[in-house]
């Protein structure tokens, strides 16, 4: 059975040499990598699908490990994150970032078969994405086209009032022509999609940000606007201005089922803050949101239409 790729972040080698050591005792975690700096990781996941990732909270380089939790939190199929800590004070935080384990380093033996049992779990609902020269093995075989269908656009080369038709079936079942191994994939692929579908974990409705060494939890609903600024991002609450490592596209796909909407290539508002929109002269417009200090944002020609639309006029 394959074993769940681990790649151990942190900046102290005899602490990552003792862990590498205490990871040996779980035989379903290998251990294919090491890194110092949260830049160091990203690099090696990107080339490598780790499965679990341990890692300090104290990073050289200026990215915490809490930050680059944040950074990994938009990926699909992320690492499990087991946070090695000298004490308990961002465990709130690190748990509210979808951590699996907070440790507190070292960890005695018990403690660690805890962590072990908690990464046991997640492997049975973890699936490995292969590497994209892997992509073409692991592929379903068929007679698919470019667009994901088949070349007469119908399932299996299937045509509508084609030879055969659609099979027979009850009524209420519609049975599939697949070869016994591609039978095996699909109900494979049908179990995988059961099972994260029922382990998935709620949404927190929260934005982690940093600011002066501390981690904040900001609700969606007190974020009154997100404005880019080069590859990062600053986000606006009523009080406080945060700047963070998201790129706009990202808090525009992560906010939008929110009630958030990307007004223009720079900014990203949430139209429950949202007071007045105002034309100006040229066919401009400009919108404006609630609080104490008004903010006044432009909007884009080409959203104007779409933003109309979203508001109900």
């Amino acid at each position: 059975m394959a074993k769940l790729k681990t790649l151990l972040l942190h900046p102290d080698p005899l602490i990552r040499r003792d862990l590498r050591q205490a990871l040996s005792g779980a035989g379903f975690l290998s251990v294919l990598g090491e890194a110092v700096t949260a830049f160091e990781a990203l690099e090696l996941i990107e080339a490598i699908p780790y499965g679990a990732l341990f890692l300090s909270l104290d990073l050289p380089g200026g990215v915490s490990g809490l930050e680059l939790a944040q950074m990994l939190s938009g990926r699909k199929n992320k690492p499990a994150l087991v946070f090695l800590a000298a004490g308990e004070g961002q465990a709130y935080a690190a748990f509210e970032l979808g951590a699996t384990d907070y440790l507190l380093w070292p960890a005695p033996e018990e403690r660690l078969q805890k962590t072990f049992a908690k990464l046991s779990a997640f492997k049975s609902r973890f699936r490995e994405v292969p590497m994209p020269e892997k992509w073409d093995e692991a592929a379903p075989r068929g007679g698919l086209d470019e667009e994901g269908g088949s070349p007469g656009g119908w399932p299996g080369g299937w045509s509508e009032g084609g030879p055969g038709g659609w099979p027979e079936g009850d009524g209420k079942t519609v049975s599939l022509p697949l070869g016994d191994d591609e039978q095996e994939h699909f109900l494979s692929a049908l179990k995988q999609a059961w099972d994260t579908n029922q382990t998935r974990t709620p949404e927190i409705e929260k934005l982690a940000v940093s600011q002066d060494g501390r981690m904040f939890l900001v609700p969606y609903g007190q974020i009154v606007f997100v404005e880019a600024y080069e590859d990062y991002s600053y986000v606006h609450t009523a009080q406080q201005k945060y700047l963070t490592s998201y790129r706009v596209k990202y808090l525009e796909e992560r906010l939008a089922p929110h009630r958030f909407f990307r007004v223009h290539r720079k900014y990203l508002v949430n139209l429950d803050m949202v007071t007045e929109i105002a034309s100006l002269p040229g066919s401009n417009f400009m919108l404006r949101t609630a609080g104490r200090t008004r903010i006044e944002l432009p909007i884009s020609r080409r959203r104007i239409a779409s933003l109309k639309q979203v508001l109900g006029f």
